[in-house]
């Protein structure tokens, strides 16, 4: 079930399907170890990556679980605010609605960035047993993979700059005449 049901779900004749898992299989039993070395050393660059974009997905789920939780204390706080209150505690909400949409998006944006990541190492390592010429798809799934990265940080960035905007105004809010200390 691992070539034959990918062989299967795209349409191709059983007859086919076994001529290509059959081939599949044969090229992997006959490769020299020392032709299977250097993919090795390819696909390492590809797992770093995967590496650290999940440490940057731990930290944006953090920031995302940080974000939900000041709001549904926020939530429980509008309940008893009073009028002056009331609208500044609003005022943060909608800021903190904003923000956890933005965070959802680099979260989005990260893990698409990871997909494409994963399939790159597995086409290198499809490509090289089969033998095919897949530079073009390999560079293009790299790139996928950054420009998905690259979202993913900007929109990260956004986050940042949303929750300083935030603090700015909720200290003003504060320290003004009428507002609360």
């Amino acid at each position: 079930m691992d070539l034959p049901f990918y062989l299967r779900i795209h349409g191709l004749p059983v007859r086919e399907e076994r001529k290509l898992s059959a081939r599949f299989h044969e090229k992997l039993k006959t490769m020299p170890i020392d032709e299977l070395i250097p993919i090795l050393q390819i696909a390492v660059g590809p797992v770093i990556l995967i590496s650290g974009v999940g440490l940057l997905l731990l930290s944006m789920t953090n920031r995302f679980g940080r974000v939900i939780d000041r709001s549904r204390q926020l939530s429980l706080e509008l309940r008893s605010a009073k009028d002056v209150e009331r609208d500044v505690v609003l005022s943060q909400l909608k800021v903190l609605s904003t923000r956890a949409l933005v965070v959802k998006r680099a979260i989005t944006m990260a893990t698409v960035s990871l997909l494409f990541t994963a399939i790159l190492v597995i086409t290198l390592f499809v490509a090289a047993v089969l033998r095919w010429e897949a530079g073009l798809l390999i560079a293009l799934l790299f790139v996928c993979s950054m420009v998905s990265l690259i979202a993913a940080l900007v929109l990260f960035q956004r986050d940042i700059n949303l929750s300083l905007a935030a603090l700015k105004f909720e200290l003003a809010t504060r320290h003004r005449p009428g507002g609360s200390v």
